[in-house]
């Protein structure tokens, strides 16, 4: 995860926040602090890829990574949103889902992480590639 989003980056500071702080980091501010949870969420959609517990169907662009990570990020915000006792801000969900966006595509930019990212649930090939990848033969079938 650090060499997605290090220690140090906006992302991972306000994942540690929030998850040090669960029981009173809403409290603070009248509001949601969109910042937060943007970053949180985007931490949280990276950490969710990389573990692949409930990844299954495998990207294979990264237009199919980032919709994934978006959706992992929109799930993330959504169980922040619903913790929160304070309100959002008009247009905050908005300006949260736009900030984990950008976050996100950030990330996918920077050197070859997306290429990292989609060989990382790939399975390995063997010198012999299973029936199911290599099978050429059409599929017939009998109406009876």
């Amino acid at each position: 995860m650090d060499r997605l989003l290090a220690p140090h980056t906006p992302e991972a500071t306000a994942h540690y926040h929030l998850s040090q702080n669960s029981f009173n980091w809403h409290t603070d501010q009248p509001s949601v602090d969109e910042s937060l949870i943007s970053g949180c969420a985007s931490y949280r959609a990276f950490d969710r890829y990389l573990t692949g517990n409930d990844l299954f169907l495998l990207p294979r662009t990264r237009a199919e990574l980032e919709s994934i990570l978006r959706r992992y990020a929109y799930d993330a915000i959504h169980n922040a949103i619903a913790s929160s006792r304070s309100q959002l801000q008009t247009g905050g969900y908005s300006r949260v889902c736009h900030l984990a966006e950008k976050s996100i595509r950030d990330v996918l930019n920077t050197a070859d992480n997306v290429d990292i990212l989609l060989a990382l649930h790939r399975p390995i090939n063997s010198n012999h590639e299973s029936e199911e990848c290599n099978n050429t033969r059409p599929i017939t079938t009998r109406l009876k």
